[in-house]
């Protein structure tokens, strides 16, 4: 698995999650398989199939976020460059053809929040944008067409 870079704040959620999966997830799926359990023949027993199903998943669930986790990175932010655009870094962009303009923050995957303004480095966006330098014009392909964005300021 390929190492992920984080902010000190987006690998703190990561590993609470992982804990919280661990500890309650794992504590609700052991009373939900014995609660079925208890319901009778296993053979024939529906709910008793879907809770080990679901305990399968969970399991699944825990040890990809152990593997993210484990290769996780923090990122120092004061080391980021900011004359091309690179994870964790601020860019301002403008659509050239409204001139609107908003601002991003190029994050990992898993930490991404459109209403943070956070957008993931493997997005179309976050494709388009990483290496361009302020002044540069990134072609993005979106749902309706592509549409191309002028760099305007990298900040970290």
């Amino acid at each position: 698995m390929a190492i992920s870079y984080y902010t000190e704040e987006g690998l703190k959620k990561l590993k609470d999650e992982l804990h919280d999966l661990k500890i309650r997830g794992r504590a609700d799926m052991a009373r939900q398989i014995a609660e079925a359990r208890d319901k009778g023949d296993l053979s024939e027993n529906a709910e008793y199939d879907a809770a080990k199903d679901a305990q399968g998943l969970l399991e699944l669930k825990i040890s990809k976020l152990e593997d993210i986790v484990a290769n996780a990175r923090v990122i120092d932010e004061s080391n980021i460059d900011t004359s091309k655009v690179s994870i964790l870094s601020k860019v301002k962009i403008r659509n050239t053809k409204n001139n609107a303009t908003v601002m991003y923050m190029l994050v990992a995957e898993e930490e991404a929040d459109l209403k943070a303004g956070k957008i993931s480095v493997k997005s179309p966006f976050g494709k388009g944008l990483l290496g361009k330098k302020v002044g540069e014009i990134a072609t993005i392909q979106a749902p309706a067409g592509s549409v191309e964005f002028e760099v305007v300021e990298i900040t970290r």
